[in-house]
């Protein structure tokens, strides 16, 4: 779609014909007498030159008139725009990960091999969002600090490997060190996806009160209870979730706790969160102007030397 960003600049067309209807200025009292042949140069031209010089000043014009009406296109493009929204993932990459409980593609695979695939899709599609990863076991490390290159944090993600940092489960060091690199950035929108398929290991920290510590940052804390066990159906179950205690940090920090079993409910689950926390991939396009205004302006120039080579032949 094409316009005009200021169509009332056309209403300068018929300025040079109003000129024309002007009276004419009287003439001063005293006259410079210019020599003949000067004169003769500069009396007007007569016959169908004229006519053309009148037709290339009136093209000139025109074509300055609408570069100044500053035409332009319309287009409709995706909006990229940063959405302020800050999320840092904290994954549980303990022993029980290697677990070959899940499906994917017909065939049996790893919990983490699932859980890479669609939080590697989750990741790419957050377009505007500044996304970090934190890996935690036995303890924690910031395997990609926040940034707006997903592509980095999905390739930090793919290439994770459980035994890095131990194979027990420390989520409130996991927690902590999210929370802490989160706090410390000015967005207004600030979240931390907490996965585990395990229970507390560490003694140090209550992960219950680190997520007190974030509700009182403005964080919110999503937690995955992953894997087919958890302590509350199966309390004796060797490598069960402790669900009670996830769903005690989403309850404190202000976000939501899902229960995943399966690949399909992996995928649920990042549908959910992409509706729970909206991306600006989401938004409607945006309409973009491109100005077309060079190209009268350009036709305008040439004109002009035209007009002016027209004078001098």
């Amino acid at each position: 779609m094409t316009g005009l960003a200021f169509p009332l600049a056309l209403l300068l067309l018929p300025l040079p014909l109003l000129a024309r209807l002007l009276p004419p200025r009287a003439a001063p009292g005293e006259a410079m007498v210019l020599p003949d042949a000067i004169a003769a140069q500069a009396r007007p031209a007569r016959g169908p030159a004229v006519w053309r010089l009148y037709l290339l000043a009136g093209l000139c014009w025109a074509c300055l008139c609408l570069a100044i009406a500053q035409p332009q296109r319309i287009e409709m493009v995706a909006d990229r725009s940063a959405s302020g929204r800050d999320i840092v993932i904290a994954l549980d990459m303990s022993g029980s990960m290697e677990t070959p409980d899940f499906a994917l593609d017909g065939e049996t695979v790893t919990r983490l091999a699932a859980v890479k695939r669609v939080a590697s899709a989750f990741i790419q599609a957050r377009q505007g969002d500044r996304i970090g990863l934190v890996i935690f076991a036995d303890s924690a490390y910031v395997a990609a600090p926040l940034t707006h290159d997903l592509a980095a944090v999905a390739r930090a993600l793919d290439e994770a490997q459980i035994g890095l940092t131990g194979r027990s489960t420390a989520i409130a060091d996991g927690l902590g060190l999210a929370l802490k690199r989160i706090i410390a950035e000015p967005s207004p929108s600030k979240v931390v996806v907490l996965l585990s398929d395990g229970r507390d290991s560490g003694a140090r920290l209550d992960p219950v009160q680190v997520a007190g510590l974030a509700a009182e940052n403005h964080v919110r804390i999503h937690t995955i209870a992953l894997g087919p066990e958890d302590l509350e159906t199966r309390p004796a179950a060797r490598d069960a979730v402790d669900l009670a205690t996830l769903r005690a940090i989403a309850e404190k920090a202000g976000g939501q706790t899902f229960r995943v079993r399966t690949t399909d409910d992996l995928t649920a689950m990042a549908a959910d969160l992409d509706r729970l926390e909206p991306n600006p991939s989401t938004r409607p396009p945006v309409a973009v102007p491109r100005p077309l205004w060079p190209w009268p302006a350009a036709a305008a120039f040439l004109l002009a030397l035209a007009i002016g080579w027209g004078r001098t032949t």
